[in-house]
């Protein structure tokens, strides 16, 4: 069940079940009493006051436990089942889909009252990007009511709920009838908003319906079948600016954020807040290619969820692998939409209670 080696313990655990544990790991992850605070289970142990090349005298498997004796006579206590539970995955996960896609639908209410449904909700958000709440209601201001599920509204420089209409001041083309092409929003951000929720008040307009975009979906489909544009668009740095009289934002970042392990983190796409890259750039020719290639992607049917968002609907999206965006619509009638920003992390938390 154990094996010494030079710089670490192999311990199997049952079958296929095998864990090659470095010295260091394990004096970094003792569970006693005096290397964590018992209350909070925050560690206070620090790894720099032992010696780099730190050697155990014994180790063995004791009643489901791994027990350690270090050369300072101190002995960590570490259980098997936290060794198998540190590469479970926590949250959902997260599931691709194409045009064909319809977000789940839940009531407002049920959402903010019921914990069972409010927790089914995240979950399936967290796994899709994309939900609709209905029976909302229709009076301006409501999604600060989101915030019992959500947590804090993440303000902007903008507006802390922003109206979205054609009878107001313009800024941008979201407040035309004009077609809303596919993005997610402060791309101009350096960190953008995580989650969007978009509040049909009234919707009495011809055409408008409402378009979102798996990037995630598009991403990985890129990835497969040109890669060297995938690594493109990871690697090139694209300006974003966002403006009005009284504030400007602005960043560069790349099309696609990749963790260490390859996944994709998240997809910034705004082609109306791009600006101009510096044409003596390295790498501009095949950031372009690769460019066009992705624009052409997020426009192509087969990912385009397309449905009408009625009063009373809030449309939820996970800012950052959804794109968002709008059909043309006839201005002979109604149609007010207030959004909001909320943070990822609060609605993870959220989905685990």
């Amino acid at each position: 069940m154990i094996e010494i080696k030079e710089d670490s313990v192999i311990v199997s655990t049952g079958f296929k079940n095998q864990y090659d544990l470095p010295f260091l790991w394990l004096r970094d992850n003792c569970q006693c009493d005096e290397c964590r605070i018992v209350e909070t289970q925050e560690k206070q142990f620090l790894l720099h006051t032992v010696p780099v090349d730190i050697s155990p005298k014994h180790v063995e498997v004791k009643d489901e436990n791994l027990l350690v004796l270090w050369p300072d006579d101190h002995e960590s206590l570490i259980p098997l089942s936290k060794i198998k539970q540190s590469g479970v995955a926590r949250y959902p996960e997260r599931k691709k889909w194409i045009g064909n896609f319809v977000p789940e639908k839940y009531d407002w209410s049920k959402f903010l009252d019921d914990s069972d449904v409010s927790t089914d909700a995240l979950r399936t958000f967290i796994s899709f990007g994309a939900i609709i709440l209905t029976n909302a209601p229709k009076e301006q201001n409501s999604l600060e009511l989101l915030s019992k599920r959500l947590g804090p509204i993440h303000e902007t420089l903008f507006e802390r709920i922003h109206n979205v209409s054609i009878t107001g001041h313009v800024y941008n083309v979201a407040h035309t009838s004009k077609e809303l092409p596919p993005h997610n929003d402060f791309a101009s951000y350096k960190s953008q908003p995580s989650i969007q929720a978009l509040h049909m008040l009234e919707n009495e307009c011809e055409g408008g319906n409402s378009i979102i975009v798996d990037g995630l979906e598009v991403i990985e489909d890129l990835r497969l079948e040109n890669p060297s544009f995938f690594n493109t668009l990871s690697e090139f740095n694209v300006p974003f600016r966002q403006f009005d009289e009284n504030n400007e934002t602005y960043a560069e970042a790349p099309l696609i954020k990749c963790s260490s392990d390859g996944s994709i983190e998240s997809f910034r796409f705004s082609n109306q807040l791009m600006q101009m890259i510096d044409p003596t750039r390295s790498g501009l020719r095949e950031f372009y290619k690769a460019y066009h290639d992705v624009s052409a992607r997020v426009h192509q049917d087969k990912y385009r969820s397309t449905f009408r968002l009625n009063g009373g609907e809030v449309l939820i999206v996970a800012s950052f692998r959804v794109l968002h965006a709008r059909e043309e619509f006839k201005p002979n009638g109604k149609r007010h939409l207030q959004d909001a920003y909320f943070v990822y992390d609060n609605a993870l938390n959220n989905a685990l209670l």
